[in-house]
């Protein structure tokens, strides 16, 4: 579960990095890469619902 939170956080500095350039600056690529993140994050988060949720039920 460490290994999960540690990914998570991961994936959110750089899509806030990514997401900051887009709206700062207009950067369309970061706008991409940001997007793209966010589908991942949802994925990981739901993942750890899962495991968060069997951890407390054990």
């Amino acid at each position: 579960m460490e290994e999960l939170v540690k990914k998570i956080d991961e994936l959110y500095v750089e899509f806030a990095k990514d997401a900051a350039a887009q709206v700062t600056k207009g950067n369309k690529a970061a706008g991409l890469r940001a997007r793209k993140a966010s589908l991942e994050l949802g994925k990981l988060l739901k993942e750890f619902r899962t495991v968060s949720n069997e951890a407390a039920n054990a």
